[in-house]
């Protein structure tokens, strides 16, 4: 019982994470880790935090109409990339698995630094919302390719390592000239409910979830999301993500030396 209600809270505070600034997942996946095996704390952790990508993309629905176009253009590469990241998951072992793990949560580290690192740059070129019209004239068939591409190999990382996986979107959106935060917010909402929703899938057809934890985190999850979505205009994201990078090193540094410096013993390992 206290195991769970640790769970429950730990939910509760990454998905709130995920609302202001991102980067939750590096808060669930470890806690997961010491009761769970690898592959399995991946997988429950992707079920714990679907629920609140719903509620998220719910709330910010009157934002997305500016980048519909780009969600549909965008979903069916996200859902193969997952699909594919997935069944990668699901064929590695937990020591293969358990051997990337301080190189995943590193990434994910450093996805949750960018925005600090370039944060003024996109302050200094903001701009309103972009009409579907203006996006179509002003960019070409090849970048429409490119960036349906790119969001496949990020959701091939978001099916086999959430962490981090909405940063990344937003980092690719970035990359492809959408650059205001009220539309693209839930347009990566949106896209990583849709990718990690096919992860959580093949891990249920797969057996690979634990339930008992995995039901008690969706519940904080859900109330997270909401928590997140109503004080997320009173907090400075940008010192939630500092403390979330900061986090996010520990634990690398952590995992880096519990695996390469004294072997790969972690729960369940095989």
């Amino acid at each position: 019982m206290e195991t769970q209600i640790v769970l429950f809270l730990v939910a509760i505070v990454a998905t709130a994470i995920n609302s202001i600034a991102g980067g939750g997942g590096l808060l669930t996946f470890p806690v997961l880790m010491t009761v769970l095996p690898p592959v399995i704390a991946d997988a429950t952790s992707a079920v714990a935090l679907l629920p609140a990508y719903m509620t998220s993309t719910w709330a910010g629905r009157k934002h997305l109409p500016p980048v519909r176009h780009w969600f549909w253009l965008l979903l069916g590469p996200s859902l193969l990339g997952s699909l594919i990241g997935a069944l990668l998951l699901n064929c590695s072992g937990n020591r293969s698995f358990t051997a990337l793990i301080p190189w995943l949560i590193l990434a994910a580290t450093l996805l949750t630094l960018r925005p600090l690192l370039t944060r003024t740059a996109h302050s200094a070129h903001s701009r309103g919302p972009v009409a579907p019209g203006e996006i179509t004239a002003a960019r070409s068939v090849s970048l429409q390719i490119g960036a349906g591409v790119l969001l496949f190999f990020v959701a091939i990382y978001g099916g086999y390592f959430g962490a981090g996986i909405g940063i990344l979107v937003i980092a690719a959106f970035d990359l492809i000239g959408l650059t205001d935060i009220h539309s693209i917010l839930p347009l990566k909402n949106a896209l990583c409910g849709s990718l990690r929703a096919v992860a959580v899938i093949v891990f249920l057809i797969e057996g690979k979830v634990n339930w008992k934890y995995g039901l008690v985190m969706a519940g904080g999850a859900l109330l997270g999301g909401y928590l997140g979505g109503s004080v997320v205009r009173w907090m400075n994201p940008t010192l939630v993500r500092i403390g979330i990078v900061t986090l996010g090193f520990g634990i690398a540094a952590y995992y880096f030396l519990k695996i390469y410096g004294a072997g790969i013993h972690l729960v369940g390992s095989d």
